[in-house]
C-alpha cells in the first residue's frame, strides 16, 4: 500500500515541472526564523525613525557649485545646532539637512529656539559655502507629538488593512485560504522593515505608504494563485492537495516571473535614477517584490494544506489520493 502511494505521488509529479510543496517546510523554516530575527530587531534595534515620525526639521538646500557631504557637514557643525544629519539629495549640490527638535519648557521656548537655530544654520551657508536665498529650496517642521501621531496613524493604517484583506479573502474564497494570505501579507510587511532596521535606512511616511503598497501586490500575487488553485481543485478529484497546490503554482509561474520582472524593472530604474524620497520607496518595493513573490509560493498556499486541516475548503479535494 505504501508503495502504490509513492507510486501514485510520482506519478502526481510528472504533471508539474517543479516540486514547491516539497521544498514548504524548509522555507517555511527559514521564514520563520527570518521573521523572529526581524522582530528581534524591532525591539533592540528599532528603526530610525525620519522628522515625520520623530519630529523635527529638514531643510533642503541647493548649492550653485559643487559640494561634499564632509563640506556641509563641517558647516552646519559650526552653527551649533546639536547633532544634524546631512543627506544627499539627487545630486552633488542638493542636500538634505535634518535638526532635531530643540528642549524648553513651553511650545513657545522651543519654537524660539527653533527659530533660531534655522537662522544659525542659513547665516552660516551663507557665509562658509555662498548659499543663495533661492537654494533653501524648502524648510519643513514637524513637532514630536504630531509625530506620534502620524506613527500610530501609520500602525493602524497596516491593522485595518490586514483585517480588511482577512474578510475580504475569507468571503472571496473560503476561511481556510484567509490566514493564509495575512500571515503572507503580514510576513512581507515585517521582513521589509526588518531589513530596514538592520541597515539603519530611515522610516517615513513615504516608506509606510511604499510598505502598504507591496501589501496590495503581494496580495494581488497570492490572490490569483488561490484563484488557480480553487479551479484546479474540482478537477482534480483523486488527487492529493499537494498535487493541486503544486499544479495551481506551477500553471501561473510563468505569469508570476513576468509581472515580477516587470514591475521589479521599473522599480530598479526608478533607484538608480530617481535619487532622494523616489530613491527609498523604490528601494522598499524591490525588497518588497522579491519578498512577496517567494511568500506567494512557499507561505500563501502551503498554508491552505495547514488551514484545510481544521477548517476544509469545499473547492478542493481531501482525504488521500486513490492510488492507481
Amino acid at each position: 500500500m505504501t508503495q502504490n502511494k509513492k507510486d501514485h505521488k510520482n506519478k502526481e509529479a510528472n504533471d508539474f515541472k517543479y516540486d514547491f510543496i516539497k521544498l514548504a517546510p524548509l522555507m517555511g523554516g527559514i521564514s520563520l526564523l527570518l521573521t523572529i530575527v526581524s522582530i528581534g530587531l524591532f525591539m533592540t534595534k528599532g528603526f530610525n525613525y525620519g522628522i515625520d515620525f520623530a519630529g523635527g526639521t529638514e531643510i533642503q538646500v541647493k548649492f550653485e557649485q559643487a559640494v561634499t557631504a564632509e563640506q556641509l557637514r563641517a558647516a552646519v557643525a559650526e552653527a551649533k545646532v546639536g547633532e544634524p544629519t546631512v543627506q544627499a539629495f539627487g545630486g552633488q549640490s542638493e542636500f538634505l539637512i535634518r535638526l532635531g527638535t530643540p528642549e524648553g519648557s513651553t511650545d513657545a521656548e522651543r519654537n524660539q529656539a527653533l527659530n533660531a537655530s534655522i537662522d544659525r544654520v542659513k547665516s552660516t551657508l551663507t557665509s562658509t559655502l555662498s548659499l543663495k536665498p533661492e537654494g533653501i529650496l524648502r524648510v519643513d517642521t514637524v513637532g514630536p507629538q504630531v509625530g506620534s501621531e502620524l506613527k500610530k496613524n501609520g500602525l493602524l493604517a497596516a491593522f485595518y488593512c490586514f483585517l480588511v484583506i482577512l474578510i475580504y479573502v475569507s468571503i472571496r474564497f473560503d476561511y481556510a485560504y484567509a490566514p493564509g494570505a495575512v500571515i503572507c501579507l503580514a510576513h512581507d510587511a515585517i521582513l521589509t522593515l526588518g531589513l530596514f532596521s538592520f541597515l539603519g535606512r530611515e522610516v517615513n511616511v513615504q516608506i509606510m505608504a511604499a510598505v502598504l503598497t507591496l501589501i496590495g501586490y503581494s496580495l494581488n500575487d497570492t490572490i490569483v494563485t488561490f484563484d488557480r488553485i480553487r479551479e484546479k481543485g474540482p478537477e482534480s478529484k483523486g488527487k492529493s492537495l499537494e498535487y493541486v497546490i503544486n499544479k495551481a503554482i506551477n500553471d501561473m509561474l510563468g505569469r508570476t516571473i513576468l509581472t515580477m520582472a516587470a514591475t521589479l524593472g521599473a522599480c530598479v530604474g526608478l533607484y538608480l535614477y530617481g535619487g532622494g524620497v523616489i530613491e527609498d520607496i523604490a528601494f522598499t518595493l524591490i525588497i518588497g517584490i522579491v519578498v512577496g513573490t517567494y511568500s506567494s509560493i512557499y507561505v500563501a498556499a502551503p498554508l491552505i494544506m495547514v488551514m484545510d486541516k481544521f477548517t476544509p475548503a469545499a473547492a478542493l479535494p481531501h482525504g488521500e489520493a486513490t492510488p492507481a
